[in-house]
């Protein structure tokens, strides 16, 4: 998730587990740095740009090195604050907010390697986009509040949590419904995965992606007009190309990482590469440019991701689904 959900989330968690035991001050801004530590990760540069998005979300984002890591940071606060005596309760604080922010983030579809050092395998729910509203501003309302009103912080932290975890649950159960709507009524006999994910910002209209051996078919489906069928549009792949690279090491990392979801075109002497999994109509967030025989490093092209022509477009979507 975007970084102001894990900071309220961080702060959120932290303030309901000190509880009136320290400031409310404390407990927030301690929150929210614990809640912010694992996605320094972003400043470490891996070596080339597939390299660098693979291992976002890696070892900074494993359950059992956080668990290490969380009783260290929790005595550095307890010392910091001379509350040697508090040192167990921070631990605990600390150490959930560690651990809720890889949680949150394996409900994003971007891949979050939280297995780690014991697998390799990067998880994504994708039950909802990488920013929210939604999901956010009762965190966000309810830290104002805990600020401003000390005495009611635990009730206001509360409340915030609990919003904002029964719209993850709503987000997962409409996937799981849409998910079960599209399998009924594939446009193709076959496929080889298929893939339901939130469009930008919402939960609303959902995004359908079926991949096949000669391409993929990409629809939308909005719970506001569950009676509609899906209208696909199809993109043809050559399956001979990612036959012939399947063994490349750049390809066949994105295509361990997206779990099969991705794209690979010819442009002159290189290729394409595309995570199919974000973005919308042919303009994705993650475009890589490689050459065949791997000599030279991976390059990220240009994003032409535009967030308000994103937002319009969902927008005539839902207009047009009530």
């Amino acid at each position: 998730m975007d970084s102001l959900s894990q900071i309220c989330l961080g702060a959120g968690v932290a303030t309901l587990v000190m509880g009136n035991k320290v400031p409310v001050k404390h407990a927030v801004l301690w929150g929210a740095v614990a809640g912010t530590l694992p996605d320094l990760d972003v400043l470490f540069d891996a070596g080339d740009a597939i390299a660098n998005m693979v291992s976002h979300r890696a070892n900074s984002h494993a359950l059992f090195y956080l668990a290490l890591f969380s009783p260290l940071l929790a005595w550095l606060i307890s010392a910091l604050h001379r509350q040697t005596t508090l040192f167990f309760q921070w631990w605990l604080a600390i150490g959930l907010v560690l651990i809720t922010h890889p949680l949150l983030d394996v409900m994003t579809i971007y891949g979050t390697r939280l297995g780690l050092p014991f697998t390799d395998t990067p998880f994504g729910i994708g039950s909802i986009f990488i920013i929210d509203p939604l999901y956010t501003l009762p965190l966000l309302f309810a830290l104002i509040i805990a600020l401003a009103r000390p005495t009611w912080s635990i009730g206001a932290a509360a409340s915030g949590l609990g919003l904002s975890s029964v719209y993850l649950i709503w987000s997962v159960s409409a996937q799981q419904s849409i998910t079960s709507v599209v399998e009924a009524e594939l446009p193709v006999p076959t496929a080889e995965a298929v893939l339901v994910t939130p469009t930008p910002f919402n939960t609303i209209l959902w995004r359908v992606l079926i991949m096949t051996e000669q391409g993929y078919y990409e629809g939308f489906y909005s719970v506001l007009n569950r009676s509609a069928a899906i209208e696909y549009q199809f993109f043809p792949q050559s399956a001979r190309l990612k036959q012939q690279y399947a063994e490349h090491p750049d390809i066949a990392r994105i295509a361990a990482f997206s779990h099969g979801f991705y794209s690979l075109a010819p442009q002159d002497d290189k290729l394409v590469l595309t995570d199919l999994r974000m973005g919308l109509r042919q303009n994705y967030a993650f475009n890589f440019l490689v050459t065949p025989d791997a000599t030279a490093p991976a390059k990220a092209l240009p994003r032409a991701y535009d967030m308000g022509t994103t937002v319009r477009w969902i927008q005539r979507q839902l207009d047009a689904s009530e």
